[in-house]
């Protein structure tokens, strides 16, 4: 069972932030992957100093701890500082008190990102309970060849602060990504609004033939739970075999 929970956080209040995300989770109940947005616990920060983080500081600390408390692995992408360069990271904290991440490798260049994060250069996959998802941040789903699916997960995932004005193309670029990589896909957006705009959530969970199965109700802070199906999704494969005649680029250091 999938939980994602859509935010509105308050800028540069972490403290505040992970208290209302804590109080979403508090009710969720048996799931196995909590997915928040994109820097839920700051807001989104194009220039970092002063917010950003390390692994060892209060957010990743709290995704553990919720982690170990819900026996659920956490993802949320959070701004962090690393041998002097930041990095956009998406962190997925698992019961066991562990911390994969996977650090942003598309900056949007329009809002000036890549003039203050470092790219990361790997592509993550996390094997969890029999599932295996692919971590992806925002922009990053623009970019088909980087999240093609070559038979090595069944779910993707990108956390995002999307806004209003171009939400037409998350919702149609999260069932694009579904379709052609024959996989469930996740998008888990904020709400609310900052300086750079509004954002009205839509985040959803769509099926692998592009419809959804489930969604956030638009512009609230709500949590919205549905369940993998890996039965359907292996025999899908099996009948109508996509994946294996999928174009990929010869060589590319990041694959």
């Amino acid at each position: 069972m999938i939980a994602l929970v859509q935010t509105n956080p308050v800028q540069g209040n972490i403290t505040a932030n992970l208290d209302r995300a804590g109080r979403l989770i508090e009710g969720i109940g048996d799931v196995d992957l909590i997915v928040l947005p994109e820097m839920f616990s700051s807001g989104q920060y194009i220039d970092p100093t002063g917010i950003a983080e390390t692994m060892d500081g209060v957010t990743v600390s709290w995704m553990t701890q919720q982690a170990a408390k819900a026996n659920a692995a956490v993802l949320g992408s959070v701004a962090i500082v690393e041998n002097g360069l930041y990095y956009n990271r998406l962190c997925m904290a698992m019961p066991d008190g562990s911390v994969h991440k996977y650090d942003k490798h598309h900056l949007f260049r329009y809002s000036g990102e890549g003039d203050h994060f470092a790219a990361g250069r790997k592509r993550v996959i996390v094997e969890f309970r029999g599932i295996r998802y692919l971590l992806m941040v925002c922009y990053d789903l623009r970019y088909p060849i980087f999240s093609r699916n070559r038979g090595d997960y069944d779910v993707a995932i990108y956390v995002a602060n999307w806004p209003d004005v171009r939400i037409s193309s998350w919702d149609i670029l999260l069932r694009a990504r579904a379709i052609e990589n024959q996989a469930y896909v996740i998008g888990v957006n904020r709400c609310g609004s900052d300086e750079f705009g509004e954002y009205p959530g839509h985040s959803m969970l769509i099926h692998p033939y592009g419809h959804t199965l489930a969604q956030c109700p638009d512009s609230a802070e709500s949590v919205t739970t549905c369940r993998i199906d890996m039965k359907f999704l292996d025999h899908y494969r099996s009948v109508f075999p996509v994946l294996p005649d999928a174009d990929l680029p010869a060589t590319a250091d990041y694959l």
